[in-house]
């Protein structure tokens, strides 16, 4: 399917499960396309996530389900349905109510068959919104954390933090997980807001390329008009791609020095960073290459996409 006139040599590939609220906004979809396009990335599984927090239009409870239709949607329009048909799983309906609730999920039972799986190849899980599943998975086998790196766009502005969305879909998963032993990379709100595209840039180099180009920038359109009657956000012309940063860590070079290691805090139920916690470190992003990713995947929806 994939055209590309090069190979990635197989020891530099990486096993990789896409965790995401792929109808909570507009961003996840280009989000979760440009890692099915990385012949660098074998995705092992495709878990839908709830936005519990944010289910007006959708419904209580039904948040999960939005996400997984819209990642069938993506695979469809990408005509890669019948290559992941059965890697595509539904994470938890909800939010965990306390740090040491088990919410059993098909999503979180994955990241564990596939974390205690005998294979040498690195796995990681990225998290482009909740992390309740993830904390699932730990507290049900604690084994993973030996096993696996998480990748998650969320949490607020060092060292102070505050509100952020994917933290206030799941406090008590995030607090779980930062909590735990699980190496974690960390992309916090002022990083992952790098990602800024106009509207105009996306009809210019994502429209055209074919019937997924085509949604992935209409529905943006679509969830900007929506949107309008809130003054501050989304800002009219201009979006931010955050969750496209899952992407950029795993391909970019590793000793790049745009990260510091942080001893894991903890957070507040107001969200701000708890320090001092005698945690394992992570590794938190202090910035990221944005043309780097862009170009990335602009050049890979045009190879693979454009007529």
């Amino acid at each position: 399917m994939l055209k590309y006139m090069y190979q990635v040599p197989e020891n530099k590939k990486i096993r990789v499960i896409v965790h995401t609220d792929c109808k909570n906004e507009a961003d996840d979809q280009f989000a979760l396309a440009h890692h099915l396009m990385t012949p660098q990335f074998m995705v092992k599984g495709i878990i839908a996530g709830h936005f519990e927090a944010n289910h007006m239009i959708y419904g209580e409870g039904q948040t999960t389900q939005a996400s997984y239709d819209e990642i069938i949607k993506v695979l469809e329009y990408m005509g890669l349905w019948e290559e992941y048909k059965d890697k595509v799983l539904k994470g938890a309906s909800r939010a965990m109510r306390e740090e040491k609730e088990l919410i059993p999920s098909e999503g979180a039972d994955f990241i564990i068959q596939e974390a205690m799986r005998e294979d040498e190849t690195p796995l990681y899980a990225v998290f482009q919104g909740c992390l309740t599943d993830l904390a699932a998975a730990i507290l049900k086998e604690p084994e993973i954390c030996k096993r696996m790196t998480a990748v998650w766009i969320g949490g607020g502005t060092y060292p102070s933090g505050g509100f952020e969305f994917n933290l206030f879909q799941d406090i008590p998963a995030a607090n779980t997980v930062f909590a735990s032993d699980m190496p974690l990379w960390q992309i916090p709100e002022n990083v992952y807001k790098q990602m800024e595209v106009s509207l105009a840039e996306l009809q210019y180099r994502v429209q055209p390329c074919g019937k997924i180009g085509d949604y992935l920038f209409r529905q943006m359109v679509d969830f900007n008009n929506r949107m309008h009657f809130f003054q501050s956000w989304p800002h009219g012309e201009s979006w931010g791609l955050g969750d496209q940063g899952t992407v950029t860590v795993l391909l970019e070079e590793n000793n790049r020095g745009n990260y510091e290691w942080v001893p894991a805090p903890l957070f507040s139920k107001e969200m701000f960073y708890l320090h001092k916690q005698n945690n394992r470190p992570i590794r938190v992003y202090h910035s990221l290459d944005a043309r780097f990713t862009l170009e990335d995947f602009y050049s890979k929806l045009a190879i693979n996409y454009r007529e």
